[in-house]
């Protein structure tokens, strides 16, 4: 594994930092070309999507076979839920279906931005937690909210960059290095929004521990060679981040000296 792509959410070891979403693709088969190129540590499926196409219907079957190939696990969310005791309803059901205790937990409170609801987000989190389940909350970069996720016992939090599916980055990088800096022992990872590998290198630069984008992959000219743009992007950024960047300066500092001194040492 590479070092510097190796991290940990509840005791369990994943080796990469790009975590990948299974909607929207052209076709099943781009869609597994997809995850292959992108090599993801999580590949995550929406519960309501699965259940509606039917059970059996192999789809999620199909996912799961072409994240196991790259060593990658299975996220059920419960995109789509409006309340609290409907994404505990749906996140049980996942648990009995997948056979799984990991959760991405979305609860949506506003249905033209799909702002996470913080209230009942957090309601379902702790009854969650309470269950047994490793909640991976999709959540705003609220600090407050996202501490009372923390206490809550959510091991990872998932702050938005963007609306979801919208393309436009992260909009405010200040809160989200704010969030970075005030909770330095947390797992970040940036969600939603992500529309092109430098918005996710840039989150890797800026210390998150991974990022997970769907529609960025999904809807490019060419899902496969973008989900390997992801893939390196994310890389480089996590490898910027420990190399550490210059600092930033108001005035310009000459890279070349000049003078006396590009000539080499005064030889006496």
């Amino acid at each position: 594994m590479d070092g510097q792509n190796t991290w940990r959410v509840a005791g369990v070891e994943l080796a990469s930092r790009f975590l990948l979403g299974s909607a929207g693709y052209p076709s099943p088969r781009v869609l597994m070309d997809s995850i292959h190129a992108a090599r993801p540590a999580v590949v995550t499926v929406g519960l309501k999507r699965a259940f509606a196409g039917g059970a059996d219907n192999g789809f999620v079957d199909a996912i799961h076979q072409a994240a196991l190939a790259v060593g990658a696990r299975l996220l059920p969310n419960t995109a789509g839920c409006r309340t609290a005791r409907e994404a505990v309803q749906l996140a049980h059901m996942a648990r009995e279906l997948y056979g799984t205790d990991w959760i991405k937990l979305e609860v949506v409170g506003d249905d033209y931005t799909l702002q996470p609801d913080p209230s009942e987000l957090l309601d379902a989190a702790r009854t969650l937690v309470a269950d047994g389940f490793v909640v991976w909350p999709y959540c705003t970069d609220d600090l407050v909210g996202c501490r009372r996720l923390l206490d809550a016992g959510c091991p990872v939090l998932m702050p938005w960059g963007a609306p979801i599916g919208s393309g436009q980055g992260l909009l405010n990088p200040w809160a989200l290095r704010t969030l970075r800096e005030r909770l330095p022992d947390a797992t970040l990872i940036v969600d939603a929004g992500i529309g092109a590998p430098s918005h996710a290198a840039l989150a890797l630069e800026m210390g998150y521990d991974a990022v997970l984008l769907n529609s960025a992959v999904a809807h490019a000219g060419d899902p496969v060679a973008m989900a390997e743009a992801f893939r390196l992007a994310i890389l480089a950024g996590r490898v910027a981040w420990k190399a550490g960047a210059m600092a930033r300066q108001d005035f310009a500092v000459p890279s070349t000296p000049t003078g006396d001194y590009a000539l080499g040492p005064r030889i006496s």
